[in-house]
């Protein structure tokens, strides 16, 4: 038998274990958005949610009880979980000692999960109130799926109350006559569009955009219910989806007449199980088909995908359809851009269109894949009755920021490149685009990208190919898709050495810090550790 004083550390030592346990599930489903389906894109990752290795443990455990009959028997093996889970709730206080445990944002939905998970717990004691060590080994079993059982229950009413919201939004816009609705959905390119966009038409209008990355069903809904005043005259959409008939249901509420599909690439691919599912959505199919007579269709010439839909789409006689691209060699379109320069902190380019109209542009934007996102937006802005002046001096108001990118001084006078916001293949490839500018040592700090399904390896390899042509080091901070960019970048010369696995952000910031010196450039894309980009900034 064991102390009572023992017992009380134990409990403490498994208290700690089991919150970070319910911390990490919540954090997971609330960066899934609560959605099975982003579940499924992502086995790697959802099978340390599912299947920790505490369950395992506990599993074997379990079967390892019932073949015990003997009471020295049963004491030892209860000896044994209080030794296994004791250990596993130190490595816990470890881990939050080295703030290393995922947290989620306590939203009201999180703080209702996590407070029915810890009343259901309390409350399961009761049931095992003779055989405590088998509800701890229980508990290790269960809580993941339990987890997941309160999510989906908790799906319900909220799937009730959506419906509710779409109904109020849509009434809204019904109501609000003149009203243009912008709609912009594509696999990338999205939110910077949508800002560059903004920025222009608000010399001219009253505009409404969609903020930040909100681009789904119920924070368009909500914006319209918030935000939308009867002295806008603009309301410009930013559309995202996970699965076909998400912008279709987008389109139903805020009935757009202008679309734009600024480029459709493999990225959610494992989400919308096929390329015709993501076509239909992403890929702009239901945004075409959402356009009412007169609609106009803005597609991005560059891209194969958007080209296709063009070519399906040019039988609609009710639909106007528009193509911008870098040039006008490939396809005849309606506005291109001519002599591309990009620098350390901006962009120069000319932009011409059919009619002859020509204007030079300077915008505060980082690499050369921003004009083409920038073009789309013009093209939009002609059609809203501004001329090429007019938008080239309203686009000297746009940030940084807006287009996702900024670049910052970092300590020891290195160049820190924050291109955290999301990331996607094209993204990835035309920030090493744009790394490529500078002069000195090139660093890269990167996950691997998410959601890719088939594709993934591939891609992965080819991003490994072109961070070999452009660093001197990369930093990946998991090892999902680890083998492939090694293979890429030791094909295109970079040594196996300069390959790095860390996630740390204290080990991540020692090794930048130890190979950078002034004047190097590092490069920070998608989601890396939050805390590394405060180390790195003065």
């Amino acid at each position: 038998m064991f102390s009572l004083y023992i017992i009380y550390i134990f409990l403490l030592l498994w208290a700690v274990h089991v919150t970070q346990r319910i911390f990490y599930s919540l954090y997971f489903w609330q960066l899934k958005e609560y959605r099975v389906d982003r579940v499924k894109g992502d086995i790697k990752k959802s099978l340390i949610v599912f299947l920790p290795k505490t369950a395992v443990l506990a599993v074997l455990l379990l079967l390892f009880s019932s073949l015990l009959s003997e009471p020295k028997d049963v004491s030892s093996w209860e000896d044994l979980v209080l030794i296994i889970f004791s250990l596993f709730g130190i490595y816990s206080l470890f881990l939050l000692f080295r703030k290393k445990w995922r947290i989620p944002k306590f939203t009201k939905k999180a703080i209702l999960l996590l407070i029915v998970a810890v009343v259901l717990l309390a409350y399961s004691t009761t049931l095992f109130a003779n055989s405590f060590f088998l509800f701890i080994v229980c508990t290790e079993i269960v809580l993941s799926s339990a987890t997941f059982l309160l999510v989906q229950m908790l799906q319900i009413p909220t799937f009730f109350g959506k419906r509710i919201i779409y109904k109020k939004a849509k009434d809204k816009i019904e109501q609000h006559k003149g009203l243009t609705v912008i709609g912009i959905t594509g696999s990338y390119g999205k939110s910077s569009t949508k800002e560059f966009l903004f920025t222009i038409l608000s010399k001219k209008y009253k505009v409404l955009k969609t903020s930040g990355n909100i681009n789904t069903e119920i924070g368009v809904a909500q914006t319209v219910i918030n935000n939308l005043k009867p002295e806008h005259q603009i309301f410009i959409v930013e559309m995202g989806a996970y699965r076909k008939g998400e912008i279709k249901l987008m389109c139903d509420i805020v009935k757009p007449k202008i679309g734009i599909v600024t480029g459709v690439n493999e990225q959610h691919m494992a989400l919308f199980g096929s390329l015709e599912n993501l076509l239909s959505a992403e890929g702009g199919k239901e945004l075409a088909d959402a356009l009412p007579k007169n609609g106009v269709l803005v597609l991005n010439g560059d891209n194969k995908h958007c080209l296709n839909l063009y070519k399906r789409t040019g039988s609609k006689e009710h639909l106007y359809q528009k193509i911008y691209s870098l040039s006008n060699k490939i396809i005849d379109s309606d506005i291109w851009s001519d002599s591309i320069t990009a620098y350390k902190d901006h962009v120069s380019f000319l932009a011409n269109d059919k009619s002859g109209e020509l204007a030079h542009f300077n915008v505060n934007v980082l690499g050369k894949q921003n004009v083409q996102n920038l073009l789309g937006a013009i093209l939009i802005a002609k059609e809203m009755g501004m001329n090429l002046g007019d938008i080239s001096e309203a686009c000297k108001d746009i940030l940084q920021e807006q287009a996702g990118t900024t670049l910052k001084q970092g300590k020891h006078d290195i160049d820190i490149i924050d291109s955290s916001y999301s990331s996607n293949p094209d993204g990835v490839f035309a920030d090493l685009d744009y790394l490529s500018i500078f002069l000195q040592k090139k660093v890269i700090v990167m996950p691997c990208i998410i959601e890719l399904g088939k594709e993934s390896a591939r891609i992965h390899e080819k991003i490994g190919k072109k961070i070999g042509k452009v660093c001197d080091l990369v930093i990946v901070t998991n090892k999902d898709n680890l083998k492939e960019i090694k293979e890429g970048a030791v094909e295109a010369g970079m040594s196996e050495k300069d390959i790095i696995l860390c996630d740390n952000p204290n080990d991540i910031y020692s090794i930048i810090t130890l190979f950078c010196k002034k004047g190097d450039a590092v490069l920070l894309e998608g989601r890396v550790p939050s805390r590394l980009l405060g180390m790195l900034i003065n």
